[in-house]
């Protein structure tokens, strides 16, 4: 079994966002699952945020995704892949 996650800390969220948005888009049939988190709500919301992506493409698209997500300013990303025993 093989899992692939892309983990992504937005530093300036209203800097940022907005071009996130666009490349996740962009990317989107490679998106499994998607979990957003940030401190705040409200007149209260954060700027730093952190997504937790379960992708689904090759190993070749989801690293370059990560490298797209990465050139956006205030933006870090880290790409993780997971081998563990097959299920029986």
């Amino acid at each position: 079994m093989k899992k692939s996650v892309l983990l992504i800390l937005i530093g300036k969220r209203k800097e940022s966002a907005v071009k996130l948005q666009q490349v996740l888009t962009a990317w989107g049939c490679l998106i499994k699952t998607r979990l957003g988190l940030h401190n705040g709500v409200m007149e209260n919301c954060s700027e730093s945020g952190l997504l937790f992506l379960e992708l689904c493409g090759s190993d070749k698209d989801n690293a370059e995704l990560a490298r797209k997500v990465s050139i956006i300013p205030g933006v870090e990303s880290k790409l993780v892949v997971l081998e563990g025993p097959d299920a029986e």
